[in-house]
Formats: C-alpha cells, sequence, structure tokens
C-alpha cells in the first residue's frame, strides 16, 4: 500500500484535518523536492516494466513458460501500483482533498496490487519447486492453462484481503463518513484500533505461512542439490539462488507494509512532524518505489533468456520487430 498517509496516533480513527494541519506546517520546498524524486524513481522504472511486459508478449517461448507467465503478473501489479502511488504523491502536493466514496475505488486498488507481487513470488517459488523435485511433473502441473488457473488464484488471494476489511469497515462506519475529504490512502477503511489490530495479526501470521513454504521448497531443492551431479546439480543450484531472491523480494514487501506502523511509531515517539516526513518519504521511496521497481529487472536481468530477448529488442527497438509465433 502506498506509504503516503497521516494518521493521528492519538486517536483510533484517521482525523482529516489533522492531516491538514500536517501538511499545512510542511516545508513546501522539501515537499517539492520530494515529490520530485518521487517522479525522478517512478517513471523511468515504469517504463522499464513496460517495455520488459513488451518482450515477454513478443516472445512466444516466454509466453509458453510457467515462470515467465507469473513474473508477467509481478510487472503488471508493479505498474500499476507505482501509477497510482505516484497519483497519491500528486495529490499530496497540490492538497486535493476528495470526498471518502471518491478514494474508496483507488484504496482497495492499491491495498490489492500490495498483495500481488508477493502472492506470486510464492507462486514462483513453488513452480520452481515443482521445475527441480518433480521435474517429470512439472510439465502437466504448470502448464499454460494451469497456470493461467493459478494466476487468477493469486489475484483473487490478493484482493480478498482488502475486499475483507472492507466489509468489515461498511460493518461500522457510519454514512456520513463517506462524504468526509480526505487524501486517498489505505488506512482510511482502518478507523477502529481492533481492527488495525487484526489486520496485524493476519499480517503476521500470512508471512508466517510464507515463511513455511519457502523453508520446505529451499529444504527440498537443496537435498535434491546435495544428491544431483552434473547438469542437474547445476539447476538445483541456480534453483537455490533463485529462491534466495525471491526471499529478499519478500523482505522488502515485508518492510513495505509494516512501514505505516513504523512512520506511526516515530511520530507518537518524537512529535516531531518533520523527522515523521523525512521517515514517511524514505519509506515510500526505498520500500514502496525502488524495492518493486529494481526487483522485477534485476530478475529479468539475472534470467538468461529474458536477457537475451531484452538485449535483442532493445537493439532492433519493439516497433520495428513483428510478434514472434
Amino acid at each position: 500500500m502506498s506509504h503516503l498517509h497521516i494518521m493521528n496516533p492519538n486517536s483510533s480513527q484517521t482525523s482529516n484535518s489533522s492531516g491538514g494541519r500536517l501538511f499545512a506546517g510542511n516545508d513546501p520546498v522539501r515537499l517539492s523536492i520530494t515529490t520530485a524524486l518521487a517522479q525522478i524513481f517512478v517513471w523511468p522504472f515504469v517504463y522499464i516494466d513496460i517495455f520488459m511486459f513488451t518482450v515477454f508478449l513478443k516472445r512466444h517461448v516466454l509466453r509458453a513458460e510457467a515462470r515467465y507467465l507469473l513474473f508477467a503478473q509481478t510487472l503488471i501489479a508493479d505498474t500499476a501500483f507505482l501509477l497510482s502511488t505516484n497519483f497519491v504523491v500528486i495529490t499530496y502536493q497540490v492538497f486535493l482533498l476528495l470526498p471518502v466514496r471518491a478514494c474508496l475505488p483507488l484504496a482497495l486498488l492499491m491495498g490489492g496490487l500490495t498483495h500481488v507481487s508477493p502472492t506470486t513470488i510464492v507462486a514462483m517459488c513453488l513452480e520452481r519447486y515443482v521445475a527441480i523435485c518433480m521435474p517429470l511433473r512439472h510439465v502437466n502441473i504448470f502448464s499454460p492453462s494451469r497456470t493461467m488457473a493459478f494466476i487468477a488464484m493469486v489475484w483473487l488471494i490478493a484482493f480478498s484481503k482488502p475486499f475483507i476489511d472492507f466489509m468489515i469497515f461498511l460493518s461500522y462506519v457510519t454514512e456520513s463518513y463517506f462524504g468526509k475529504l480526505t487524501f486517498c490512502y489505505y488506512e482510511i477503511i482502518l478507523l477502529e484500533d481492533w481492527h488495525m489490530i487484526m489486520r496485524g495479526n493476519l499480517f503476521i501470521l500470512n508471512y508466517a505461512l510464507v515463511l513455511v513454504i519457502l523453508a520446505f521448497c529451499y529444504g527440498s531443492i537443496m537435498h535434491v542439490a546435495l544428491r544431483a551431479s552434473g547438469q542437474n546439480k547445476q539447476a538445483a543450484a541456480k534453483g537455490q539462488r533463485t529462491l534466495l531472491f525471491h526471499v529478499l523480494q519478500l523482505g522488502l514487501c515485508t518492510l513495505e507494509v509494516t512501514g505505516p506502523l513504523i512512520e506511526a511509531r516515530v511520530l507518537k515517539a518524537t512529535g516531531n512532524i518533520n523527522v515523521y516526513l523525512i521517515v514517511r518519504y524514505f519509506n515510500f521511496l526505498a520500500f514502496s518505489v525502488f524495492s518493486r521497481a529494481i526487483s522485477p529487472l534485476v530478475y529479468g536481468l539475472r534470467d538468461e533468456k529474458f536477457n537475451a530477448a531484452m538485449k535483442y529488442y532493445a537493439k532492433c527497438g519493439i516497433s520495428h520487430v513483428s510478434v514472434e509465433k
């Protein structure tokens, strides 16, 4: 979710007036600089992600493999996330307050997109586990049609979380709340302390389950690597490195989601708005923008087949090369 949000630490509800006061007290020069930095980071990586997705679409050999189909989902989700959060950054810059009812679709979209990449990464780990530990069954388990079904499940699981939050939100919110003016961020649907605590506990449970799955996959691949020889050993070793890279990606995703909790504690502990804003923008640029932007690029560059396709289209030009059959 976007880290660009203001919460009143002394209340269980988000206060629009307190948000306004915080931004009114913010240095306009600092706000302009941080907004400019966000644009410098966001747009180049958006173009890179779009280029990589176009390469994926143009290469039939990539579209036929499960891991690249899954990788393409991270490109879609991260690009949409970067664009939506960038829109939120701009609304802060121009101090654009919108009715809650107008912000809800964007907040829910960002909430769902936040979970797509981590869930897809888990699916990619399982795909590597099947490819290395059960190579004869990999073609059947991760056939193109079944992979598309897995992708649909990934998006369903990712968006089920904000949907549940939204249903809980509707159970206690009053009609007047929908007309209040606010900045657009996910916490506008988390008005009660118990809701925040429940969401935090579910987050911890979710990532504990993810760690168990990753540990199982890594241990299984390591076992295969110790017993294998020749090309099988090299493939298993490469699978281990890929899994470690996915662990790093999930770690960055975890830091992104825990960012708002850290920011709220900093504001409550220091009471210094300037310190809070520095931490908030650092979290946004480091974990919301940079980590999501750099991970797909690193994955694409370290994969030999995808890297070769990127170099080919970068030299020839996407518009001058027809789609490969």
